[in-house]
C-alpha cells in the first residue's frame, strides 16, 4: 500500500524540524507533488509558513506560497498529527553536551512524539547527523514501544542530510541522496520516495553504513581545515604568508584539494559530528587521538585570532582592554545568517572578558540572541558608516560576507586583522592590513 501512495504521489509527508535542513526538505518533497506537513514545535516558523513568510533568507516568501497554494505544504505545532503522514522525517538538531558528548535529546523526545500515534504502514526516518548506530539503539527500541514489528508493521530507515546553506550549485534536489534501511524491505522504501523527489539516490546496505559516511564527510573536512590551521600558525612564525602557500599548491593538478584556515569552525555538523564518532568509538575501546587533536586545534583558532588582535594592538600602543573593537561578520560562513557554532560568538565573548567595547556588523544577522553557551550575549548589528569604522581602534574579519567592501573598510579603518583573506585583492592602506 505505501508503494503505491509513493508511486502515485498520494503519500502524506511529515517532516519535524523545519529549520535550515527541514525546511529546503520540504519545499523540495512538495514541489515532486507529495503533501508535506511540517512539524515545528517553533509557533513563529510554523504561523511564517501558514502565512506564506520565509525565515530563511535565501529561500523567498514566493517558493513557500507556490507549495501552500498548490496545497502541498501546511505547518503546525500538533505532534498529536503525527499518525497522519505515511512518512515521517525528523530534522532536528544533534548538538554536544557540556562534555563533548552526544546530546540527543531533541532526537529522543521527537522519536517519543512519533512513537505516541505510530500506525502500521508507516515509514520513519531520520536525516539528523549521528554516530553509527543511533537509528538501530535508540531510535528503534523507541518506536517499538507502539507495540509494532519494525520491517513488517512500520518501517525504518536513516538518509543523511547534506544541506549546505545558500550554495548556488547544490541543493536539496540535485546532491545524491545515502539511504540506509534497518532491513531491507525499510530500505527499499526509503530509496523509493526519495528517487521521486531527488536526482540521485545512493541505496546503501544498512543505516549504519549512512550514519558512518556522513561521518565521515565531517570528520574529514574536520581534519583537513585542522590540518591548515595549524599550518597557518607555524608559517606565521616563519614569515610565511598561507594563503600564498595554499594558491601555490593547488596549482597541481592531482592529489592536492585547498582547504583554508579560518578563525575556527563553525556551523551545525562540521565542529560537532567528529566528537559524536569520537565518543562511540570508546565504547568499543578504539582511541581517535587524530579526530579529538583536529578538535583541539580547530577550538584553539578563536583564542590565536584574539592573540594576534592584541598584538596588532601593541604595536601601536594600544591595549585590548579598552579599545573599540568592531567584529566584521558574525555568521559561520559567508553569505548566510546562521550563527550556529559561529567562532565569531567565542570571539566577542573573549573580548568582552578582556574589557573591550565590542560591537559587530553583518548584513545578514541583524542581531544575536543568547545561546545555551552564551546566555549574557545579546546584540544588535552596527551600521558600517565611515564615521563609525574611523572610530573603531581595530576591525576584526571574522566572516568574509561578499556585499561588504573590503577596501572602504581598510581607508578606513586604522587597523584591519582579517581572518579570511578578505583583503587581499585591496589596493591601498595596505600597511593597515594583518593577517591572522
Amino acid at each position: 500500500m505505501l508503494e503505491e501512495k509513493i508511486r502515485t504521489r498520494k503519500a502524506k509527508v511529515g517532516i519535524i524540524g523545519v529549520g535550515y535542513v527541514g525546511l529546503p526538505l520540504a519545499l523540495t518533497v512538495a514541489k515532486a507533488g507529495y503533501h508535506v506537513i511540517a512539524f515545528d514545535i517553533d509557533p513563529v516558523k510554523v504561523n511564517s509558513l501558514n502565512s506564506n513568510r520565509s525565515y530563511i533568507e535565501y529561500i523567498s516568501d514566493q517558493a513557500i506560497a507556490e507549495q501552500t497554494g498548490a496545497d502541498r505544504l501546511e505547518a503546525t505545532d500538533d505532534f498529536d498529527r503525527l499518525s497522519e503522514p505515511d512518512i515521517v522525517i525528523i530534522c532536528v538538531p544533534t548538538p554536544l553536551g557540556d562534555h563533548n558528548d552526544p546530546d540527543l535529546r531533541f532526537v529522543v523526545g521527537t522519536v517519543e512524539s512519533v512513537a505516541r500515534t505510530l500506525r502500521p504502514g508507516q515509514l520513519v526516518i531520520l536525516e539528523s547527523t549521528t554516530y553509527p548506530g543511533t537509528t538501530e539503539e535508540v531510535v528503534k527500541p523507541i518506536l517499538d514501544t507502539a507495540g509494532l514489528d519494525a520491517g513488517s508493521d512500520y518501517f525504518l530507515a536513516y538518509s543523511p542530510e547534506r544541506e549546505d546553506p545558500a550554495n548556488k550549485q547544490f541543493n536539496t534536489r540535485n546532491i545524491p541522496k545515502l539511504v540506509g534501511g534497518m532491513d531491507e524491505k525499510s530500505g527499499d522504501l526509503a530509496a523509493m520516495f526519495y528517487s521521486s523527489a531527488v536526482e540521485d539516490v545512493v541505496h546503501l546496505g544498512d543505516a549504519k553504513e549512512a550514519e558512518a559516511a556522513k561521518i565521515l564527510e565531517n570528520v574529514y573536512r574536520a581534519v583537513n581545515i585542522a590540518l591548515v590551521n595549524e599550518l597557518k600558525v607555524i608559517f606565521d612564525k616563519m614569515g610565511i604568508d598561507i594563503w600564498r602557500v595554499i594558491a601555490a599548491a593547488q596549482t597541481k593538478p592531482f592529489g592536492f584539494h585547498a582547504f583554508y584556515p579560518g578563525p575556527g569552525l563553525g556551523g551545525h555538523c562540521v565542529p560537532i559530528d567528529p566528537f559524536y564518532l569520537a565518543w562511540k568509538a570508546r565504547e568499543f575501546g578504539q582511541p581517535t587521538r587524530f579526530i579529538e587533536l583536529a578538535g583541539e586545534i580547530n577550538r584553539s583558532m578563536p583564542e590565536y585570532v584574539v592573540n594576534k588582535l592584541a598584538d596588532a594592538l601593541n604595536a601601536q600602543g594600544k591595549h585590548i582592554k579598552g579599545s573599540k573593537i568592531l567584529v566584521l561578520g558574525v555568521s559561520y560562513k559567508k553569505d548566510v545568517g546562521d550563527t550556529r557554532e559561529s567562532p565569531a560568538l567565542t570571539i566577542i565573548d573573549m573580548l568582552q572578558k578582556r574589557s573591550a567595547k565590542v560591537a559587530y556588523h553583518d548584513p545578514h544577522v541583524p542581531e544575536i540572541s543568547p545561546t545555551r553557551r552564551y546566555p549574557e550575549l545579546r546584540m544588535a548589528s552596527s551600521e558600517l558608516t565611515d564615521e563609525f569604522l574611523s572610530a573603531q581602534d581595530a576591525v576584526l574579519i571574522v566572516t568574509d560576507h561578499s556585499s561588504i567592501d573590503y577596501s572602504r573598510v581598510v581607508s578606513k579603518a586604522k587597523l584591519v586583522v582579517d581572518t579570511r583573506n578578505a583583503c587581499e585583492g585591496v589596493k591601498t592602506h595596505r600597511e593597515r592590513i594583518v593577517k591572522a
